[in-house]
């Protein structure tokens, strides 16, 4: 399953869109050339190379294979010059992040059940998979990243990667319905941004300010 050229091609466009996304979060930080590159870079590979640990598959393929680092950071270095024509960066870095969570929650979920990996723990290699570079990307732009804000996020990731597992238990994880899943991540992403659906959020009390006086 690994060495499926479909999941190849799966694998390398996630990693081109999660190093488009990291890339554009850099740019509208205004970092220079190197800086958009290696936010780039660990956007695209941060989580892949948590996977690969995880599973033990030493060294991980964003080192082993040079097709991964090449095409992080060619992606990275053509948005950095390309970036005036890209119109709308924050639109463009929240579909780009929805199509890589996408992507990474279905081939690391598929690496991970074809590392042996039980079903349940697959689904969350494939959802770290997913969010790992995202939340590298956000960390190193100095924001809040976005598994932990209340916007449906990871949870989306895990919805598609229970639905990798059970096609995979199936015997259906096929191009198409892995492409399925696929786009259920990516529709249940932007549709949460687009209705503003959100995780359930503790409610703080304001402290009480006033002091009572002694009884008379």
């Amino acid at each position: 399953m690994t060495t499926s050229p479909a999941l190849l091609v799966a694998d390398l466009t996630g990693v081109a869109v999660f190093a488009a996304s990291g890339a554009s979060a850099a740019v509208a930080k205004r970092l220079d050339l190197f800086g958009v590159v290696f936010v780039g870079f660990v956007a695209a590979l941060g989580g892949g190379i948590f996977r690969d640990l995880v599973i033990d598959e030493v060294p991980p393929l964003a080192f082993a294979d040079w097709r991964y680092a090449t095409t992080a950071a060619v992606t990275a270095a053509a948005v950095f010059w390309l970036h005036p024509q890209l119109a709308r960066l924050r639109t463009t870095v929240l579909v780009l992040d929805a199509a890589g969570l996408a992507l990474f929650t279905v081939t690391g979920t598929l690496k991970a059940l074809d590392a042996q990996v039980p079903p349940v723990g697959a689904c969350l290699i494939g959802m770290l998979t997913a969010i790992g570079g995202g939340l590298g990307r956000d960390l190193l732009t100095a924001e809040i990243p976005v598994v932990l804000r209340r916007e449906i996020y990871a949870l989306a990731a895990l919805a598609g990667a229970v639905a990798v597992a059970l096609l995979d238990a199936a015997g259906r994880a096929g191009t198409v319905p892995l492409t399925a899943a696929a786009v259920l991540v990516f529709a249940l992403r932007l549709l949460a941004l687009r209705r503003r659906w959100s995780a359930p959020v503790a409610t703080l009390r304001p402290p009480k300010t006033g002091v009572r006086g002694p009884r008379a």
